[in-house]
């Protein structure tokens, strides 16, 4: 039996692993797809304390190097459920069941899709939700960004390097991204804006001509012809597995403090996938050095 397992091996996962196996607990990461989280997606992270300017899967890597050389053992699953027998977790997997003391919900959280006719089927085929990943297939090419936060105009600044024109869609008035982001992309001239409006449909059936759109505020509807469109509307959680041990507000986000406690004794929640007013890789750190302390608290006092 482990100490702690941890679900996830995001920037919060990844940090709870060090700190846990430095408290000399055994230690298991079950992780079912990247690691290093949605911060493997930024090519460029200037806000990181310590680093002037590095890229997240640089972060990422000198993470799980980290973890691993303090012995961390990692398992590449996907957790679909935990059973909580007081002094023993049941963590049941993909792969089978593994069992710890404690346990760390670090899911994060994946990109949040338009929910309009046809996007399903044109993932890959004009349509993408990482810039980093498929921005290189659209160099001299018209494109879209859809949103206007710090994710979207990390893109727009990303695309604009190599695309002919980039058109960033908001549905609100203003962008509300951080003010250097905002300022760097309002040097680029080949990037303009739309405000007020949302997307509503999609033109091409076996890749993408054009995206259908609404302005919010007069109702007029208009046609955006694009090569590509990169969606970037913020993330949604994917914690309804643990909802049994982990409670989960409207939006599907584990309901916890700052402490990453939760009601049912031996079990934490880091990162992302909790309730928590600002997402960013040093809040997520913050969150894993935290449930992993109260991890190792736990399992010291039982």
């Amino acid at each position: 039996m482990y100490d702690i397992i941890i679900i996830g091996a995001g920037p919060a996962g990844l940090t709870a692993a060090i700190y846990a196996a430095r408290a000399e607990k055994r230690v298991l990461i079950l992780e079912k797809e990247t690691f290093g989280g949605q911060i493997t997606y930024s090519p460029k992270v200037d806000n990181y304390p310590g680093l002037i300017s590095v890229s997240g899967n640089e972060i990422a890597d000198k993470f799980l190097e980290q973890a691993m050389g303090l012995g961390v053992e990692i398992e590449l699953c996907e957790a679909t459920g935990v059973v909580d027998n007081g002094g023993e977790k049941i963590v049941a997997t993909t792969s089978g069941e593994y069992r710890a003391k404690a346990v760390i919900i670090a899911t994060g959280s994946k990109h949040r899709h338009l929910g309009v006719d046809g996007e399903e089927n044109l993932i890959g085929e004009g349509i993408s939700y990482c810039a980093v990943c498929d921005g290189a297939f659209y160099k001299g090419k018209n494109v879209a960004v859809i949103g206007g936060g710090n994710t979207a105009l990390q893109d727009a600044v990303l695309l604009s390097e190599g695309c002919s024109h980039v058109t960033v869609v908001q549905n609100l008035s203003v962008l509300t991204g951080e003010s250097s982001l905002i300022s760097a992309l309002k040097k680029r001239d080949n990037v303009s804006y739309i405000y007020d409006t949302v997307v509503e449909g999609l033109v091409g059936e076996t890749s993408l001509k054009a995206i259908k759109l609404k302005n919010t505020a007069t109702g007029e509807r208009s046609e955006l012809s694009v090569d590509g469109m990169f969606v970037a509307i913020g993330q949604i959680p994917e914690n309804e597995p643990f909802k049994n041990v982990a409670p989960l507000d409207e939006r599907g986000y584990i309901v916890a403090n700052e402490d990453c406690m939760l009601k049912a004794a031996g079990v934490f929640a880091a990162g992302d996938c909790r309730t928590k007013s600002i997402r960013q890789v040093t809040t997520a750190t913050a969150d894993g050095a935290s449930a992993a302390l109260a991890a190792v608290r736990y399992i010291d006092n039982i």
